[in-house]
C-alpha cells in the first residue's frame, strides 16, 4: 500500500511541476513579457498584427508586386472590369497555369453605354517573375522584373479593374499604400513628440505652464476637426512640390492631433510626480527633463503605445479625407485618398463599382489598427 501511495504522490508532483514552473516564471517576468503573454491571448489582435505586417510589406515592395506602373495607360481597356482568373478553358479543359481571356468593348445602341465582354478565342497565360516596364526599385536601381504578369505587356490583366484613363487600379492601390500607410507612421512621430513634450511639462511642472498648455488644448479641441484641417491645408502654397505638401499635411495633422496624447501624459504625470522614486531622483540632483525622460515616461510606456496605435488610423483617415476633397495630395501623386476622388460621382459608381476598392483597403487598415489597439489596451494591464 505504501508503494502505491508513493507512486501516486510522485505522479501528482510531476503533474504540478509545470504549473509551479509557470507560476514562478510569471512572478519574475518583466512588464513587457507579461504584456506579450497577455497580448497573445487576444486572437483578433494577433490576426490584426499579421494583416498590418502584410499591408506594410505590400507597400514596401509595391514596385515588384505590381504588374504594371501606376501611370501606365491601357487605352483599349478604359473603365474595364476586374479580370477573372481562370483555370479551366472551354477547349483545353483544366490547366495548372492560370490565365485570363481577352476583353472586347461593346457599345449599347440604345443607351450608348460601353461595356466589356470576355473573348474566349484569345487567352493570356499568367506567369511569375515576368519582365515588363522598367522601374526604380526603392528609387535605387532599375529593373523590369515583376512578381506576376503576362508575356504581352498590353494584355488585360486587371485584378481590380481600370479607371477612366485605362490605368490598372490594383497597381495604383499598391503604390497608394506606400503613401497612405507611411503618412500614418510619420505623422504619429510628430504627434508623439508634441504630446510627450507638452503633456509631460504640463503635468510635471504644473502652475502657469500647466494652465497655458491646457487652455491651448481646450482651444484646439473646441474647433471642428475637418474644417480646421481644410483651412490649414488650403493655406499651403500652391507652388509646393508633392513632397513638400506631403510633409505639410503631416505637420497639420500633428499640430491638431497631439492634444489627446498630451492629456493622457499629463494625467499620468500628475499621479507619478509625487511618488517616492521621483522624489529620490530629485534629491539626487537629477534635472526635470531627466526625471521625465528616464523615470516617469518609461513607467507608463505601455499606455503611450496603446494611444499611439489608436491614433495612427485617425491620421490615415485625415489624409484620405483631405485628398478626397481635393485639398491634400493631388495627381499624379498616388494615395488611397487621391484614388477615391474618381469615386465621387454616384453615376460613375453605379457603372464602375470597382473604383471603390481603395475604400475597402482603408476600412481594413483602420479596423486592423483598432483591433491591435484593443489587444494592446488589454495587455497594458497584464495583472487583470
Amino acid at each position: 500500500m505504501s508503494a502505491i501511495l508513493q507512486k501516486l504522490r510522485s505522479g501528482l508532483k510531476r503533474r504540478q511541476k509545470p504549473e509551479n514552473a509557470n507560476a514562478d516564471q510569471y512572478e519574475v517576468a518583466s512588464q513587457w513579457q507579461l504584456m506579450w503573454w497577455k497580448f497573445k491571448k487576444h486572437k483578433m489582435a494577433m490576426v490584426a498584427g499579421v494583416v498590418l505586417i502584410l499591408l506594410y510589406l505590400m507597400a514596401l515592395f509595391c514596385e515588384f508586386l505590381a504588374p504594371s506602373l501606376p501611370l501606365e495607360r491601357f487605352t483599349e481597356y478604359k473603365n474595364a472590369p476586374p479580370s477573372k482568373i481562370r483555370f479551366v478553358d472551354q477547349e483545353t479543359g483544366f490547366s495548372l497555369r492560370p490565365f485570363v481571356y481577352d476583353m472586347k468593348q461593346q457599345v449599347d445602341k440604345e443607351t450608348f453605354r460601353r461595356t466589356f465582354q470576355e473573348d474566349p478565342s484569345t487567352k493570356f497565360p499568367i506567369h511569375l517573375f515576368v519582365r515588363g516596364e522598367t522601374y526604380k526599385f526603392w528609387g535605387l536601381f532599375e529593373t523590369n522584373v515583376h512578381l506576376f504578369g503576362l508575356n504581352d505587356p498590353k494584355g488585360p490583366l486587371f485584378l481590380m479593374g481600370t479607371d477612366d484613363l485605362g490605368r490598372d487600379l490594383f497597381t495604383r492601390i499598391l503604390y497608394g499604400a506606400r503613401i497612405s500607410l507611411s503618412f500614418g507612421l510619420i505623422g504619429i512621430v510628430f504627434t508623439l513628440i508634441l504630446g510627450l513634450l507638452l503633456g509631460g511639462l504640463s503635468g510635471y511642472l504644473g502652475g502657469i505652464t500647466d494652465t497655458i498648455i491646457q487652455r491651448l488644448i481646450d482651444l484646439l479641441i473646441s474647433k471642428p476637426t475637418i474644417p480646421l484641417w481644410m483651412a490649414l491645408a488650403a493655406a499651403l502654397p500652391k507652388d509646393w512640390t508633392p513632397l513638400q505638401i506631403y510633409f505639410g499635411m503631416i505637420l497639420i495633422m500633428s499640430i491638431i492631433g497631439w492634444t489627446g496624447l498630451a492629456r493622457v501624459v499629463r494625467g499620468k504625470m500628475l499621479s507619478l510626480r509625487e511618488e517616492d522614486f521621483t522624489m529620490a531622483a530629485r534629491l539626487a540632483g537629477a534635472s526635470d527633463m531627466r526625471i521625465i525622460n528616464k523615470h516617469l515616461l518609461p513607467s507608463f510606456a505601455s499606455y503611450i503605445i496603446v494611444n499611439v496605435t489608436l491614433s495612427i488610423p485617425a491620421t490615415i483617415l485625415g489624409e484620405t479625407s483631405l485628398s478626397f476633397l481635393g485639398l491634400g495630395l493631388q495627381p499624379p501623386v498616388v494615395s488611397w485618398g487621391v484614388l477615391l476622388q474618381s469615386a465621387q460621382n454616384l453615376e460613375t459608381l453605379a457603372h464602375h463599382p470597382w473604383l471603390l476598392w481603395p475604400a475597402a483597403f482603408i476600412v481594413v487598415t483602420v479596423l486592423m489598427f483598432n483591433f491591435l489597439g484593443d489587444g494592446l489596451r488589454d495587455a497594458a494591464d497584464p495583472y487583470k
